[in-house]
């Protein structure tokens, strides 16, 4: 795990050495185990190539130092990430002739590359975001893992060069400053509350995509997909052989064992809800000494540390439990706002960080319980979407004259119901997809928002291409996994891990394990009101009888309440005060409308006011930037 950056930019305009250390320097925190420096030229010195790497040494700490080169081969690599098959591929490459001086997953990344060149991607199993220079074919060949656990962003400079680094700040240290808003983007985060990949919020930088791998090659960069969740199409069909339940618990068993490869101490968040108490639950039978870390609020009725507590007494862990107030969540949230490089979409974020933070004292990494809910259908949205198309089969003027004033006059604690009826009564159905998690439909964003910028294009939004013919679960779960999870989930869960200058490692996500669970008929994920079904009934010989049982309670930080006692002077400061700078891209009555609805009790607007507020720290930051 580690940070990287690098650039190949015409000699005329290539920034120079002090560039790559300021760069390095911005995410030093990525890899505080070591740096290093590549440079090199290409085209006859028409263009120079310099790669970056910041370094937290999680396999071989006293060896694989990066850039790894071999000047015989004319390969160097920078590499962010972890390949769990990496012994595999290794005993793979002997017998095809390849000699290893170090155990480490760099070298082989680099022996396969030079075995199978760009069709190594395929080969990997694990989470990765890198960069090779091939300096006999003149070739910057850059990739990034199947679902995006890894972060790779780029800048073009308009002279044919590129640069790239794991975090948007690193590509700001170069010449020619931050870049102008996007607001497009702007426009897209009012509605997904993350801005939808592969757009970010400067217009001269991109993500490069999940699943993605480019080419840069005499001035021109080519890019292409080169995986894609396989819930995109139809099911195969066919009965299954055996007892699927007990291969899908075999195979994540699997990805828990490689996962846990690891030469430094190791632990795992532990929730108290099922997915990571499984985690939990598969770790112990690998490892016989697990640390577990939980995370509650002070003044929390629902907290699920017992839960978590629970779970670590049955398996043994030692166990640590932290608790958030408020105040904490004030102090560190323009801190993580500057880690991201972006709004912190979730409130939990900051939780997330401060339990990374304690982690760090004791453990390098940690597993996480991450994706689950993305590849098994663990949401509520998950068991309700199917039933949008017969909802709209009711008249048009009874859902929006009778049933849609009745769903608005439902009290303040409502908030499931109400989302539920409104998002139903979506037609479009890519709208009412980001609507499901996101903060405003059309509608309420040309209410609020002076901006009027259109649609996302086709080639600037999530790939809404999931076949027609596919189910509407799975037509939900590939727009899940392609957007929501890598443009949201996953970047919180780099950014706010690698903030601690620690590692956060999720099985769910293992390719091997998603594969299989796309093979089976849907009732395997959502079986009526029950989500994650498969997992639940795996569960059962695994956890106490109470935590399969459980409906899910989410990492929910008591925000709206918050915003009506702790938090509501931050609340008006930063969005009706005086040095707002962003409180011009919307119209004022209908925010203070919004504002005082929630503040009185009358609707419970949490996500969006967390979401405007947000956007707020990160333009006064960006505008200091």
């Amino acid at each position: 795990m580690c940070g990287i950056a690098g650039w190949i930019a015409a000699s005329g305009s290539a920034p120079d050495r002090s560039a790559m250390q300021s760069m390095l320097a911005a995410i030093a925190h990525r890899g505080p185990d070591g740096e290093g420096i590549h440079a090199a030229e290409a085209g006859g010195g028409r263009w120079q190539l310099c790669l970056g790497h910041r370094r937290l040494a999680i396999i071989d700490p006293e060896g694989a130092r990066q850039p790894m080169c071999d000047e015989a081969a004319g390969l160097a690599l920078v590499f962010n990430g972890e390949i769990y098959n990496f012994r595999e591929l290794r005993g793979q490459l002997e017998r095809l002739g390849h000699r290893f001086q170090l155990d480490s997953d760099t070298e082989v990344l680099l022996r396969a590359y030079q075995q199978w060149g760009e069709r190594v991607v395929h080969r990997l199993r694990g989470m990765f975001a890198f960069a090779l220079w091939d300096a006999a074919r003149e070739r910057l060949f850059l990739a990034r893992d199947r679902f995006g656990e890894k972060p790779l962003f780029l800048r073009e400079d308009g002279h044919g060069g590129v640069a790239f680094a794991s975090e948007i700040k690193a590509l700001l240290r170069l010449p020619g400053g931050g870049g102008e808003v996007d607001l497009g983007a702007v426009w897209d985060y009012l509605a997904y509350r993350y801005v939808p990949g592969p757009r970010t919020l400067l217009a001269r930088v991109r993500k490069l995509r999940p699943g993605t791998a480019a080419v840069w090659e005499n001035g021109q960069l080519r890019e292409w997909r080169w995986w894609t969740s396989p819930d995109r199409l139809p099911r195969a069909r066919g009965p299954r052989d055996g007892d699927a339940v007990a291969a899908f618990l075999t195979k994540l068993d699997e990805a828990v064992q490689l996962q846990m490869v690891s030469d430094v101490p190791f632990g795992a968040f532990l929730s108290g809800g099922l997915d990571s108490s499984t985690i939990v639950a598969l770790m112990t039978r690998h490892c016989g000494a697990v640390r577990t870390f939980s995370v509650g609020f002070s003044d929390d009725d629902a907290s699920e540390l017992p839960f978590a507590a629970m779970v670590a007494r049955r398996f043994g862990t030692h166990h640590q439990e932290i608790v958030v107030s408020p105040r904490d969540i004030v102090d560190a949230l323009p801190r993580l706002i500057a880690f991201r490089d972006a709004p912190v979409c979730e409130p939990s974020d900051v939780a997330i960080h401060l339990m990374a933070r304690e982690a760090s004292r004791s453990v390098k990494m940690v597993l996480t319980g991450e994706g689950s809910d993305e590849v098994l259908g663990g949401y509520p949205k998950h068991v309700v979407e199917p039933l949008a198309r017969r909802y709209q089969m009711l008249p048009r003027l009874l859902r929006r004259r009778l049933l849609a004033p009745l769903v608005r006059a439902l009290p303040f604690g409502f908030r499931r119901v109400k989302t539920a009826m409104v998002n139903l009564d979506i037609e479009d159905w890519r709208e009412r997809y980001v609507r499901w998690f996101g903060a405003l439909n059309r509608r309420e964003r040309e209410r609020l928002s002076v901006l009027r910028l259109g649609a996302v294009a086709a080639e600037d939004g999530p790939p809404f291409d999931a076949d027609a013919e596919n189910t509407p679960l799975r037509k939900l779960l590939y727009f899940d996994q392609t957007s929501w999870l890598p443009d949201n989930l996953l970047e919180r869960g780099d950014r706010m891990t690698m903030a601690a200058s620690i590692e956060a490692r999720v099985p769910f996500l293992d390719h091997v394990l998603a594969e299989f669970v796309s093979t089976l008929p849907d009732e395997y994920r959502v079986r009526g009101m029950a989500t994650k079904w498969i997992l639940r009934r795996a569960a059962r010989e695994l956890l106490p009888d109470a935590i399969p049982r459980r409906r899910k309670v989410g990492f929910r930080v008591p925000v709206n309440r918050w915003f009506q006692t702790e938090l509501r002077g931050f609340l008006l400061d930063h969005l009706r005060g005086g040095d707002s700078l962003t409180r011009g891209y919307y119209d004022p009555a209908a925010l203070d409308r919004i504002i005082a609805e929630h503040l009185e009790g009358r609707q419970n607007h949490e996500k969006l006011l967390w979401s405007l507020l947000n956007l707020e720290i990160w333009h006064r930051q960006h505008a200091h930037a």
